[in-house]
């Protein structure tokens, strides 16, 4: 194999590119103050001193509704290209696949609901 300019510039933009995200890291760890002590290794709750432990147990379905929220947005942000891009499209083929997206989409909801994942319960321990 030879080397040639298109393998240097392929090097060279990707030692830029490690420089651009090592560099300021390096940087702020070799100029920036260090300060020990006092309010500094607390944790930050809006200007506010926390009150209580930061250990707090959340119950599991905050985060059962935010994977879920997570799952069907990113779902939905795959259908905003299908549909511009729909317009070009020839035959039913395209909206077909774009059905059965759809169809197990709503069949995800359904299960979801039949496990009562979207219950929410009264009292969190």
């Amino acid at each position: 194999m030879v080397f040639n300019w298109l393998h240097f510039a392929i090097i060279l933009f990707l030692l830029a590119g490690v420089l651009f995200a090592a560099g300021p890291l390096l940087l702020a760890s070799l100029l920036a103050p260090k300060a020990r002590g006092g309010d500094v290794g607390m944790s930050y709750e809006c200007g506010m001193r926390p009150m209580g432990s930061p250990w707090v147990r959340f119950g599991i379905s905050y985060y059962v509704y935010a994977l879920i929220f997570l799952a069907f947005d990113v779902d939905v942000l795959y259908l905003f290209p299908v549909s511009v891009a729909y317009r070009e499209a020839a035959g039913w083929l395209p909206f077909v696949k774009v059905f059965i997206f759809l169809f197990f989409l709503i069949l995800s909801i359904a299960y979801f609901w039949a496990k009562g994942v979207f219950t929410w319960p009264r009292k969190i321990r």
